[in-house]
C-alpha cells in the first residue's frame, strides 16, 4: 500500500470556536467532509460538548512521552460514539495535552470504516518512527475488511488527514527524514552545511523537507564558557540519552546518530553550546556561503523559473 500523498494546492480552513488560538479548533479542507477537532486538556470539556463528538469517529491524545524528554506519545482509538470512549482513554492518561477527534460533517463514516483508519494510523504512525504509541495492541488493516471501493474512499481520507495533523502540531504521520536514518554522514545525499570552529570543532548538516539534520559523527563544543544558551537543558537531553558522546580525549562531544533539529538555530545553539543565529552560522560545505545567502539564490532561481 503506497504512503504517498498527492502534491497539489489545498485550501486548510481553521476556524476558532472561543475566537482565540488557545481554544477550541475545528479543522477542515475545502471540499473534504472530514472535520477535525482539537481541543487541550483546559478546553477538553467544551470538546466532549460538541455535537460532533457523538459520532462514529477516530480521536488521538497526544503529548510529551513521559519515559523520553526528547519524545511525544500518541494513543490512537476509534468509536462509534467518540465521546464516551475518548473520556475514559483521557482519564486513564496523564501524558496527553493536545486531543484530536476526526469526524465527518455528513455522519459518513460506519464502524468498518473508523476500524479501518485505526488500523491504518497505528500502522503509519509505527513506520514513521516519530512518536511512541500507547496502544497496546496493533491492530492490522488487513484484517479491517472492507470493499474495495470503500478502502479506496479511506486511503482518500487518510490522504487529507496527512496534510492536516502537522497543521495542527501533530507530526506523527510524517516521515523521519532520510538522513536521521544514516549510519553513516557519506551516504546522505543533497546539499551539506557545516559549521567549522576555531577550537578544530565541525559538524555537517543536511536540510530535508524543512527540518534540518545534524549527520552522525558531527561534533559539538564541550564546556566553551559562554552564558546563554536557550538550548542549553536540549543539549543535556541529548548528553543524557547518548546521541551526544564525550570524545576519546574528552575535550568535545561528538554525535552518535543523526539527530533532527527544529531549526538551524537550535541546531547550531547544541553545537557552539551558545545562542546562534544558525542562518549565519551553517554555511554551504567548502564555501563560505551562509545557509541563509543559499536560501536567498534558492528563491531568485523559483522566482525565476515563474
Amino acid at each position: 500500500m503506497t504512503e504517498q500523498v498527492e502534491n497539489f494546492g489545498r485550501t486548510i480552513q481553521l476556524y476558532l470556536v472561543d475566537g482565540t488560538p488557545g481554544g477550541l479548533v475545528v479543522a477542515s479542507i475545502k471540499g473534504w467532509t472530514g472535520s477535525v477537532l482539537v481541543g487541550t486538556q483546559s478546553t477538553f470539556a467544551r470538546l466532549l460538548a460538541r455535537a460532533e463528538v457523538d459520532r462514529t469517529g477516530i480521536y488521538i491524545l497526544y503529548g510529551p512521552d513521559p519515559s523520553d524528554a526528547l519524545g511525544m506519545r500518541a494513543y490512537i482509538g476509534e468509536a462509534d460514539s467518540v465521546r464516551e470512549r475518548i473520556s475514559t482513554s483521557a482519564e486513564q492518561r496523564a501524558f496527553w495535552e493536545i486531543a484530536v477527534v476526526v469526524t465527518t460533517s455528513d455522519e459518513a463514516l460506519t464502524k468498518g470504516d473508523v476500524r479501518y483508519l485505526e488500523a491504518r494510523l497505528i500502522e503509519i504512525t509505527k513506520a514513521a518512527g516519530r512518536v511512541a504509541l500507547d496502544n497496546g495492541q496493533a491492530p492490522l488493516a488487513e484484517r479491517r475488511r472492507l470493499p474495495e471501493a470503500d478502502k479506496a474512499n479511506m486511503e482518500a481520507f487518510l490522504a487529507s488527514l496527512r496534510v492536516i495533523l502537522p497543521m495542527i502540531g501533530l507530526d506523527l504521520l510524517k516521515p523521519k527524514p532520510r538522513a536521521a536514518s544514516a549510519a553513516a554522514p557519506q551516504t546522505v545525499p543533497g546539499v551539506r552545511f557545516e559549521i567549522r570552529h576555531k577550537s578544530g570543532v565541525s559538524a555537517l548538516a543536511v536540510e530535508e523537507d524543512g527540518e534540518f539534520v545534524v549527520l552522525a559523527e558531527s561534533q559539538a563544543l564541550k564546556d566553551p564558557g559562554y552564558q546563554s544558551n536557550t538550548y542549553a537543558e536540549l543539549k543535556r537531553e541529548l548528553i543524557d540519552k547518548g546521541i551526544l558522546t564525550l570524545s576519546g580525549d574528552g575535550t568535545k562531544y561528538e554525535f552518535s546518530q543523526p539527530y533532527t533539529f527544529k531549526s538551524p538555530s537550535a541546531a547550531a545553539a547544541v553545537v557552539l553550546d551558545r545562542n546562534s543565529n544558525g542562518r549565519v552560522e551553517w554555511k554551504l560545505e567548502g564555501s563560505k556561503r551562509t545557509y541563509h545567502d543559499w536560501q536567498e539564490q534558492n528563491a531568485h532561481q523559483v522566482e525565476a523559473a515563474e
